[in-house]
C-alpha cells in the first residue's frame, strides 16, 4: 500500500486558544467543505470530543453516495488533534491538525496521509487533486470565521 502524504498551512488572526474550538467541532466542517462534496455530519451535536470519540458523515464523492466514520486517536487542545478514517473511501486517511501560536495569531497545519484503491496511478489521476482542491475551498472560506 503506497502512502501519499498531504500538507497545508494557514496563518489566522487569532490565538489556538480561539481557533482550536472551531476545527475541533466536526459540524463546522460542513461550513468549510465544498459544498460539491454534499457533506453532512451525521452524529448529533453537540459531540463530545476526545481520543476515541467517533464521528459518522455522509458526502459525495464524484456523485456517488459514500460514507466516512473517523476516530479521535491523539486529542491534545489547544495545539493538536488527529482523525483517523476507521470506515470510508480511502483505505487509509489519517489527518494531524496543529495549532502554532505565530505572529500574534495561529499557523494552522494540515497533514494527511492517505492511501487509495488503485495506488499511486489513482492518486495521480484522480484523488490527489479532489485532496488539493478540499483545502484551497477551506483556505479561501476560514478567514471569514476569523477576521479581527
Amino acid at each position: 500500500m503506497t502512502i501519499h502524504l498531504f500538507t497545508a498551512e494557514l496563518w489566522l488572526p487569532r490565538p489556538p486558544e480561539e481557533v482550536f474550538p472551531f476545527f475541533a467541532n466536526a459540524h463546522n466542517l460542513q461550513l468549510i467543505t465544498p459544498p460539491w462534496l454534499r457533506f453532512e455530519v451525521l452524529t448529533p451535536a453537540p459531540i463530545q470530543m476526545g481520543v476515541g470519540t467517533r464521528i459518522d458523515y455522509r458526502l459525495k464523492i464524484r456523485g456517488f453516495p459514500a460514507r466516512w466514520q473517523s476516530e479521535i486517536t491523539v486529542w491534545e487542545p489547544p495545539f493538536r488533534f488527529v482523525d483517523e478514517q476507521r470506515r470510508g473511501p480511502y483505505r487509509q486517511w489519517i489527518h494531524q491538525h496543529t495549532f502554532e501560536a505565530k505572529n500574534d495569531g495561529t499557523l494552522c497545519r494540515d497533514e494527511v496521509k492517505y492511501a487509495v484503491l488503485g495506488g499511486t496511478l489513482v492518486n495521480w489521476l484522480l484523488v490527489r487533486r479532489e485532496v488539493e482542491q478540499i483545502f484551497e475551498f477551506r483556505q479561501a472560506n476560514l478567514p471569514q470565521h476569523f477576521a479581527k
